[in-house]
């Protein structure tokens, strides 16, 4: 981002007024400290989650479950996470104004991180170049290059000068200024619709290959997380069914997009029927595989158990509050089908999908 306003300031000759704002008024506002850390609209955004999920589900998310220690915190432990978390809880507190007691968050990285802990993941894909072969040639490729001279048009400037690097920080700048200040901010005006398609689809592409249906064990490295939930889900089952008080009645885990997206990928949702690739952005212009809807900011999985009577749970899948179909059941044309049929829907995996198994590297003859 430095070097792109840098290389604007000195080098650009456009005459656009855009342009001539950013020359003579624009300022760099993004620091390296903020790298990585919540920002003030952050934080308003998860309290506001808490609020609105404490509406939908008033008798789970209720000040009198949270007093008495029925709703469990649990989270990254990184700063933005542990933030995220607070500005949740904080949510809930000063909705119905609890000044004298603190509720605790547990960190576990185990389940929250596990893609850290994952050995065949870290090695076979985070720390291997080729395992990125597709977007990187998707980023040396037509559609990225027409991105970038058309930017160096714009700017007045030579195609050597643009980097695909700083395509992709102005695309950010824009984004940000729009995100966290609610403007209208003058590097948006370095794209057009088309361009901003092809950028999304290189992070779609990037997201795909590392952390989505590019590699199964991109997918795997969550069986941590799918059996944590699942164990959850059982045990309120468990307990409801024999007419204990469910214990935990609300679990709120809170991690990253590289958490949510494997698991969403392991329980098949946003899979289309050909893969996302360096040659194929034209044919995938109605994909599933959109990362932009999957995972907004405060992007959220909820699971929701529901006792229908007479012995029967349903549960309902809420993809950033709204209601998905669990991919394989959708002929029951229901967005709360039985948790019995979920689970069937989800044998193998709740038969298998162990972490250790998956996640170890097997070596072959020396």
């Amino acid at each position: 981002m430095q070097q792109l306003y840098n290389m604007v300031l000195h080098n650009a000759t456009g005459e656009e007024s855009w342009l001539r704002e950013i020359q003579s008024q624009w300022r760099m506002w993004y620091t390296e400290d903020m790298d990585g850390r919540l920002v003030q609209k952050g934080v308003k955004e998860l309290k506001h989650l808490a609020i609105r999920l404490s509406k939908l589900f008033p008798s789970l998310i209720s000040e009198e479950k949270l007093r008495g220690g029925y709703i469990k915190f649990i989270t990254s432990s990184k700063h933005r996470c542990v933030n995220s978390t607070l500005s949740f809880k904080a949510g809930l507190t000063e909705l119905w104004v609890i000044t004298d007691q603190d509720f605790d968050h547990a960190i576990n990285d185990s389940v929250m991180r596990f893609f850290d802990h994952c050995t065949k993941y870290v090695q076979e894909v985070d720390n291997n170049s080729s395992a990125l072969s597709e977007i990187n040639k998707f980023r040396q490729g037509p559609e990225m290059r027409r991105v970038t001279e058309k930017m160096a048009d714009r700017l007045g400037v030579q195609y050597s000068l643009i980097t695909q690097d700083m395509a992709d920080a102005a695309f950010y700048l824009c984004a940000y200024e729009f995100a966290i200040k609610a403007v209208n901010s003058p590097w948006c005006q370095l794209f057009d619709e088309e361009d901003a398609k092809v950028i999304e689809y290189a992070s779609d592409l990037r997201e795909y290959w590392k952390r989505g249906y590019g590699y199964d064990i991109n997918s795997k490295s969550s069986c941590i997380l799918f059996h944590d939930v699942f164990n959850r889900l059982n045990k309120a089952a468990s307990e409801n069914k024999s007419g204990q008080q469910v214990t935990e009645a609300v679990t709120v885990q809170v991690g990253h997009a590289d958490t949510l997206l494997p698991l969403l990928t392991l329980l098949g949702f946003f899979k289309d029927n050909v893969s996302l690739n360096s040659s194929n952005y034209a044919t995938q212009t109605q994909r599933s595989f959109r990362t932009s809807h999957m995972l907004p900011y405060a992007a959220n999985l909820l699971l929701v158990l529901y006792d229908c009577g007479a012995g029967e749970l349903r549960l309902q899948a809420l993809l950033n509050e709204k209601p998905v179909t669990f991919p394989g059941l959708s002929d029951q044309q229901t967005s709360m089908p039985r948790y019995e049929d979920v689970k069937e829907n989800y044998r193998e995996l709740l038969q298998g999908c162990d972490f250790e198994t998956e996640c170890q590297l097997f070596k072959g003859p020396a």
